[in-house]
């Protein structure tokens, strides 16, 4: 997996590396999905959830199956957030993945989220048969449009009314990047 990239002085992206959920991580994401208000940010409370949920997903496949998956994300030793992605079908013959992030609010705005978008990306097109990787945020969260374009996703249009939160249906920006877009 990505354990093995080289680490520079904490802090710095490079320093960034992804890992399989343990059960030491748990908390994290149960912070991350759970907390009300939102953990930091507009963009991510949807409501309360089963707080036991991932904790048994965890303990049955440990959040990696052939559909969908999280992983953490690590600056130096310590978890900051996470990764995910799951199945997104293009027809009967084809699929792709469409990913997401959480990041703990105190981390957010250090370039993390770029480079964990980054290697999820990587690690998709290196370890599964998918073409086309996608994501999508809110039309208003100007942070994570710059991550994901600084990933090397590329803007592919407005979703209309896509997403309902806080009472509300708002606008959603999609992304896209392909297997041909990264060098060889």
């Amino acid at each position: 997996m990505t354990d093995a990239q080289p680490a520079e002085a904490p802090g710095r992206q490079n320093d960034i590396r992804l890992h399989p959920v343990t059960a030491a991580d748990l908390a994290l994401l149960a912070r991350l999905h759970n907390t009300w208000p939102a953990t930091g940010s507009a963009f991510e409370w949807f409501g309360f959830t089963d707080p036991a949920r991932t904790q048994r997903q965890w303990a049955q496949d440990g959040l990696l199956s052939a559909d969908s998956g999280r992983l953490m994300v690590l600056r130096g030793e310590e978890s900051v957030g996470f990764v995910s992605w799951r199945s997104t079908p293009f027809g009967p013959l084809n699929r792709g993945w469409n990913i997401g992030i959480g990041l703990a609010p105190e981390v957010q705005g250090m370039g993390i989220g770029t480079r964990a978008q980054r290697l999820l990306v990587e690690y998709l097109f290196d370890h599964t048969e998918v073409h086309r990787i996608d994501a999508q945020t809110n039309i208003l969260n100007i942070a994570e449009q710059r991550a994901l374009e600084k990933a090397g996703f590329v803007r592919e249009g407005i979703l209309r009314g896509a997403q309902f939160r806080s009472g509300t249906y708002h606008d959603m920006v999609s992304y896209s990047i392909l297997r041909s877009d990264l060098p060889n």
